[in-house]
């Protein structure tokens, strides 16, 4: 697939997929006979799988650690695999105080209803002045 077929299926720009290409977190294309890049079809899942790292706030430079030990093979299997444990934890948490910063929200918003619903209760323009 093409560079250009490739940045629609994904959403990613074309000069995005030459910016990980270059950087080292996508593998060198192929390239047809007249030099333009030939992507796998393959390439979808693993940027698939980096578009979830990056929307869970993965640094870029752990991506890249993790892209590294990913070409060196499977028997690097249990250093990604705490590499992404330790990525788990760090989304786990940030989850937790977002759950919190939520609570607060939904108190504080309820905290408004409750405002709105005395006024319509109590509204001082429809009462005679003592």
């Amino acid at each position: 697939m093409k560079i250009a077929d490739l940045a629609r299926r994904t959403d990613l720009s074309v000069h995005t997929i030459r910016y990980y290409e270059r950087i080292g977190l996508l593998p060198y294309a192929d390239r047809d006979a007249s030099g333009h890049r030939d992507y796998d079809a393959e390439i979808l899942t693993w940027i698939t799988f980096l578009s979830r790292l990056k929307t869970t706030g993965m640094p870029i430079r752990e991506m890249l650690r993790y892209a590294a030990l990913r070409e060196e093979g499977p028997h690097t299997g249990p250093q990604r695999r705490a590499l992404l444990e330790a990525h788990r934890d760090a989304v786990r948490a940030r989850l937790a105080e977002l759950q919190t910063c939520l609570t607060v929200l939904d108190a504080k918003i309820g905290g408004y209803a409750e405002d709105e619903e005395r006024l319509k209760i109590y509204d001082p323009s429809t009462t005679n002045p003592p």
